[in-house]
């Protein structure tokens, strides 16, 4: 083995890939001033000031991404929200932030914000990023979202507002993935198959993704989300959804989502297996590429190693020598990337589009599979 350093949601299953995708290569500052067309001469000498940020929520996900703000010279950790006034000053406090509040309200109003982040349970999304966009600020929501028309309507009120708007999924702002959507066609020839697997253990029955009413999907939302974003990222954009069949597995007592697994084919002749779950006997988290030419592994396909590097693993049906395995080396964790790249969508409207795109039609996937193993739940019954 060698090493190396509002649309349908049928049509939103038949994207183009976006032009500017090649950007995203020169780097978050390459973009940044790639974006300035309409800006003075004076103004252009400037550097884009850091964006300024409003948290809502502060539970494990937000402290991750209040970390990974430290880490992205274009954003600020600013405020911070929270049903309790004590919990948003602690927050506030741990991160630098210089004003905390007791209303995500009041705070989206708060003129020293530019940009939310909405760390909340997926039954209350909609409501505060619509309520962001309004007040005149940029939305990174965290997935998964409620559901496509929900998505739909967030999206259209940052069109609306001209705010920019993003889901919190990291890995695909990894130069990883990047790399890899340009080469995959060299790599494998026809996209045959994808299959991914994200699985691990939740034992507490009070976490919030063991509530039905918080979020309804579950693991499937929660852990299924990254499965669609694979197909999203890494199957051809033009397939349409030809069919799917998924089924679900709840837990007894509190009736949650803790499993699904299904089939999506598409009209390219492509499909995709996944499996998800929160009761797992073993952490697993991989995806598996396969096409007439060639095949890809791509270990921990959500995260990256502590050197912020990530890897993949080629074999060639021409390639004798055997497998090669790919490192992509990357300066900073993928949420800090996330972070840039949601900064450079503020300054160049242009880039906006591409992520709204990957939003809606992972969140069609989503829901195309959940109403097929809600169906097939009611069929066992």
């Amino acid at each position: 083995m060698k090493s190396t350093t509002h649309p349908s949601t049928q049509s939103l299953l038949k994207i183009s890939r976006r032009s500017v995708l090649n950007t995203f290569g020169l780097g978050s500052a390459a973009i940044l001033l790639l974006g300035t067309s309409g800006i003075s001469a004076q103004e252009e000498e400037k550097e884009p000031q850091p964006i300024r940020w409003g948290f809502v929520g502060t539970g494990s996900i937000a402290n991750q991404m209040a970390r990974a703000t430290k880490d992205s010279p274009n954003a600020v950790l600013t405020a911070s929200s929270s049903r309790t006034l004590e919990k948003a000053e602690a927050f506030a406090a741990k991160y630098e932030a210089s004003k905390a509040f007791d209303s995500w309200a009041e705070m989206c109003q708060w003129d020293g914000i530019d940009a939310v982040y909405v760390a909340t349970p997926t039954s209350v999304k909609e409501e505060i990023s619509i309520a962001a966009a309004k007040a005149g600020k940029h939305v990174l929501c965290e997935k998964p979202l409620p559901s496509l028309p929900a998505t739909q309507r967030i999206i259209t009120a940052c069109r609306e507002n001209n705010v920019a708007f993003m889901d919190g999924t990291h890995f695909s702002h990894h130069p990883r993935t990047l790399q890899l959507q340009k080469e995959i066609d060299t790599l494998v020839g026809k996209r045959r198959t994808l299959d991914s697997i994200f699985q691990f253990r939740i034992g507490d029955k009070t976490n919030i993704r063991m509530s039905t009413e918080l979020e309804p999907m579950g693991a499937l939302g929660d852990a299924g989300w990254y499965n669609m974003r694979a197909i999203v990222d890494y199957l051809d954009p033009s397939a349409e959804l030809q069919s799917v069949s998924a089924i679900i597995r709840r837990e007894p007592e509190t009736q949650a989502v803790i499993g699904s697994t299904g089939l999506l084919v598409f009209s390219d002749g492509s499909s995709s297996t996944f499996s998800c779950s929160f009761d797992a006997g073993e952490s697993r988290n991989e995806a598996r590429i396969v096409g007439n030419q060639g095949s890809l592994d791509i270990p921990n396909f959500l995260g990256h190693d502590r050197d912020n590097s990530a890897s993949y693993t080629h074999s060639a049906r021409t390639n004798k020598s055997g497998k090669e395995t790919v490192k992509v080396e990357a300066d900073r964790p993928d949420a800090a990337l996330m972070f840039e790249d949601f900064a450079a969508q503020v300054h160049d409207p242009s880039l906006r589009k591409n992520w709204e795109t990957k939003s809606e039609r992972t969140q069609a996937l989503l829901d195309a599979v959940w109403a097929s193993a809600l169906a097939n739940e009611d069929s066992r019954e």
